[in-house]
């Protein structure tokens, strides 16, 4: 592949890069953090006008088609200003599971929701405190209508506000067997749903979720009942490779917000950046940097060309974007000094969004061995 975007890939990505600033700058995540809010819904709106929220929705169903590397730009403008959208949720990993998964009838009652930003949607999968797609225990007995479900799901990005619910049940097998798994479409407000909002580390929505014998009709399955752990993880590999482009984008900020600083901030009547030490030290994470673009950029094509080797590239891109992120967060707060330890320097809030994201959808070392087994090791 050519890792170079076509004229109109650049043009989103500029769009989506100053609408990131001047709409979504870190100061609004500071106001969002302070009032309580998940995200703001009035840009949110704006972003689904602009298209965003379509870009990987066929034209059919009101979005644009414009592929996942499109949409990969508009992720990491996102990340660059850590903006709390459900655009993650719900315009990648949403979209992607009725795509991948939905009969016609779901495709046509939810698309155009979703392209329009009436619709917001959250994956709910895992249960523990480690991400883990297998181990799944909440119940979908089979009844005369359809199923009742029965079970928590913990840390639903974006869960508390979604209007839909992917909701991952064992509707037979043991609870840690691939097997037996099949995914639900529920109504985030559907009877017996309670959602318990988090107060999160980097100030963006999450939500446990509880199902207490939720009736859904058999429509609502997504896929085949009973093997739904393979479109889980095809849908998984999209969120994955989605927040690796998020995470490229807030490093990427992170790193030039040092190097201005570097630029600037002078101790024994000279500037740091002098320094020869903290100039390898900024060489190194420049070069890692240049590596997960590669790695970003091959997995978001991967995914335009449904090319055979998506998990292998969605595993490395995640692995390879949250080692960078949490390199390139540690050393914009040491390198900033004092001030990078306080709460009033955008350093510190870099790092809070990194931890997240590292252990989002399985961390550097889940990536790593599932990367190793994958290539047949």
């Amino acid at each position: 592949m050519a890792f170079v975007l076509s004229e109109e890939q650049q043009m989103l990505r500029d769009s989506a890069k100053a609408f990131a600033a001047e709409k979504l700058p870190v100061s609004q995540l500071r106001a969002l953090r302070k009032e309580n809010k998940p995200y703001d819904t009035s840009a949110w709106k704006e972003m689904a006008e602009l298209g965003f929220a379509g870009v990987i929705i066929p034209e059919s169903f009101g979005g644009s088609g414009f592929g996942h590397v499109g949409l990969g730009q508009v992720l990491e403008a996102q990340g660059r200003t850590l903006a709390a959208t459900p655009l993650l949720s719900t315009a990648m990993i949403g979209a992607s599971a009725l795509l991948l998964g939905g009969t016609s009838l779901q495709k046509d009652a939810w698309l155009a929701k979703i392209a329009s930003g009436e619709a917001t949607v959250a994956l709910a999968a895992d249960e523990g405190a480690h991400h883990d797609p297998a181990r799944v225990r909440l119940s979908a007995t089979k009844t005369g209508a359809g199923y009742t479900l029965s079970g928590e799901k913990r840390y639903v990005v974006d869960g508390a506000e979604a209007n839909l619910l992917v909701v991952a049940a064992r509707t037979s097998g043991a609870a840690e067997d691939a097997n037996g798994i099949t995914l639900f479409l529920v109504a985030g407000d559907a009877k017996g749903v309670t959602r318990t909002g988090l107060k999160t580390l980097d100030a963006h929505a999450a939500a446990n979720i509880s199902f207490k014998n939720v009736e859904v009709g058999a429509d609502a399955v997504l896929g085949a009942v009973d093997a739904g752990h393979g479109l889980l993880e095809q849908i998984l590999d999209r969120a994955r490779i989605g927040a690796a482009a998020e995470m490229l984008g807030a490093a990427d900020a992170a790193f030039e917000m040092t190097a201005d600083y570097l630029k600037v901030r002078k101790q024994f009547g000279q500037l740091i950046g002098s320094f020869q030490s903290l100039q390898h030290r900024a060489a190194i994470m420049f070069t890692e940097l240049e590596l997960t673009r590669s790695c970003v950029a091959a997995a978001l094509d991967a995914l335009d060309r449904n090319a055979n080797n998506i998990s292998e590239l969605a595993s490395l891109a995640k692995a390879r974007a949250g080692e960078t992120l949490h390199l390139v967060s540690n050393e914009a707060v040491q390198m900033h000094g004092g001030i990078g330890m306080t709460d009033a320097h955008d350093s510190g809030l870099y790092m809070k969004r990194a931890r997240v994201l590292e252990a989002l959808y399985g961390g550097e070392s889940f990536h790593r061995d599932r990367y190793a087994r994958l290539g047949g090791y």
